[in-house]
C-alpha cells in the first residue's frame, strides 16, 4: 500500500514538471526584457509586461494558432514570429484594474499567464496599471487592517446555499460596539467576489478609516445573481448579517450601494424601502429607457411614481443619495443622465460625482473611495 501511494505521489509530482511549470520553481532571468512583469501574472509568467508609459506588452506561445488577439476593451491583433510566438504592445492604459481576454482562432479564453477573476460572465484575466506616484489610496499601507470573511447561508428566496463576503474593520473583534453596515453590490457578469477582489474594498476601507475619513463599518458583499434581489437582501442577507455580526439594526445604520446592475438593484430596493436604508449609492448606473437594447423589462415608472408621491419624505429621510459616473465614455452615461433629468423634474435631491474611466473598476474603486466617507456621520 505504501509502495502504491509513493507511486501515485511520484506520478503526480512528475506530471508537474513540464518546461513551463519548471518556471514555478525558478523564474527565468528577465534582466534583458523590456518592462516589468505584470503584478497580476501567475508566478511563473514573464508576460504580460508593463512598460514605462503604462502600455502592456503581450507574448503568447501558440504555434498552431492561425489568429491571436487580445481584448482589453479594444481588440488588438497579435503578430506571429518564426518561433510560433505572438506579440503585441497596447496603447497606454489608465491606472487600476482592467479585464482582458485572449481570442485564439475566434475562441475567447482566459490567459493562463494571468490570475483569473470572475467578470464578464466568465473567468477573465486581469492587468493592474499603477496609480500615479504619491496616490496611495488603493495600495496596502502600514495601517491597522481589517479583514474580509466569507459566510455561507441558506437563502429561502433562492432555495439554495449562498455566500457573502463581509469586510470587518480594524478592531472589530476586540470591540463590543455595534457597527453600521454598507451593503455593496457588484455588476452584471460578476458575483460576490468582485468588490472583495477587483474592487480592493478592504484596502480602500482600511486606508479611509486610518486617515479618519470614514466611520468604521462592515461592508457586506453578497451575490446579486438571484431571482429576486430585493426579497433575498431583506429576508435572507440582512437577517444573516444581523444574526452573526455585531451591527446596528436600524435604517440609520444601513447603507445600500452598487455598480451597474448593482446600481439598478440599489434603486429598485432602496426607493420602496426607505424604512430600511438611510443612504443610497448608485455607481455607473441608471434605469434603461424603454424599450432598452437588452430586452430587460423594467417598471421604472413605478419607482418614479413612488418618488413623486413621497418627494418631501424622500428628501428628508434619505441622508445621502449619491450618483457617480465614469464620464461620457461610461456605457451607462445616457441612462444616468436621463434619470437625473427625471429626478430634477420631480425635485429629488442627490449628489453627483463624475470621474473619467468609463464602465471600469478604476471608476468604481474611485466611487467607493468618495462615497464611504459620507456614511454614518
Amino acid at each position: 500500500m505504501k509502495k502504491y501511494a509513493f507511486l501515485v505521489f511520484t506520478m503526480f509530482i512528475g506530471s508537474c514538471f513540464s518546461p513551463l511549470s519548471a518556471q514555478f520553481f525558478q523564474r527565468p532571468d528577465e534582466s534583458d526584457i523590456t518592462g516589468t512583469r505584470g503584478i497580476l501574472n501567475v508566478r511563473s509568467a514573464t508576460y504580460p509586461r508593463l512598460l514605462p508609459d503604462n502600455s502592456m506588452m503581450f507574448k503568447i506561445n501558440a504555434p498552431e494558432a492561425n489568429k491571436v488577439q487580445i481584448d482589453l476593451g479594444k481588440v488588438y491583433d497579435l503578430t506571429k514570429n518564426d518561433n510560433g510566438e505572438w506579440t503585441v504592445t497596447t496603447e497606454p492604459l489608465s491606472p487600476g484594474f482592467h479585464y482582458y481576454f485572449l481570442i485564439v482562432d475566434g475562441v475567447r479564453v482566459a490567459d493562463p499567464a494571468s490570475e483569473s477573476f470572475y467578470g464578464c460572465s466568465m473567468h477573465s484575466s486581469g492587468v493592474e496599471i499603477p496609480y500615479p506616484e504619491g496616490d496611495k489610496r488603493f495600495y496596502v499601507a502600514d495601517v491597522p487592517h481589517g479583514d474580509i470573511r466569507m459566510k455561507r447561508f441558506y437563502s429561502s428566496t433562492s432555495g439554495d446555499w449562498r455566500r457573502a463576503y463581509i469586510y470587518c474593520p480594524p478592531g472589530y473583534d476586540e470591540s463590543k460596539e455595534d457597527y453600521p453596515v454598507l451593503y455593496l453590490q457588484h455588476g452584471g457578469g460578476e458575483d460576490e467576489r468582485g468588490w472583495a477582489t477587483q474592487g480592493l474594498t478592504d484596502v480602500i476601507m482600511d486606508n479611509l478609516i486610518a486617515d479618519g475619513k470614514a466611520t468604521p463599518m462592515l461592508v457586506v458583499m453578497a451575490d446579486g445573481n438571484t431571482p429576486d434581489f430585493e426579497k433575498e437582501l431583506l429576508n435572507d442577507v440582512i437577517p444573516m448579517v444581523e444574526s452573526n455580526f455585531r451591527v446596528k439594526k436600524s435604517r440609520d445604520g444601513r447603507a445600500l450601494a452598487g455598480l451597474s446592475m448593482g446600481g439598478i438593484q440599489t434603486l429598485n430596493t432602496g426607493i420602496p424601502n426607505l424604512d430600511k436604508f438611510a443612504y443610497l449609492g448608485v455607481f455607473s448606473s441608471g434605469w434603461f429607457a424603454n424599450p432598452n437594447p437588452f430586452g430587460v423589462k423594467m417598471d421604472t415608472e413605478r419607482y418614479y411614481d413612488i418618488l413623486e408621491k413621497n418627494k418631501d419624505k424622500f428628501n428628508i429621510d434619505l441622508k445621502v443619495f449619491w450618483l457617480s459616473m465614469g464620464g461620457k465614455e461610461d456605457i451607462a452615461y445616457e441612462n444616468c443622465r436621463a434619470m437625473r433629468e427625471k429626478f430634477d423634474n420631480i425635485g429629488i435631491r442627490y449628489d453627483y460625482f463624475e470621474t473619467p474611466g468609463g464602465h471600469t473598476w478604476p471608476v468604481w474603486r474611485e466611487s467607493l473611495y468618495h462615497f464611504a466617507p459620507l456614511l454614518f456621520k
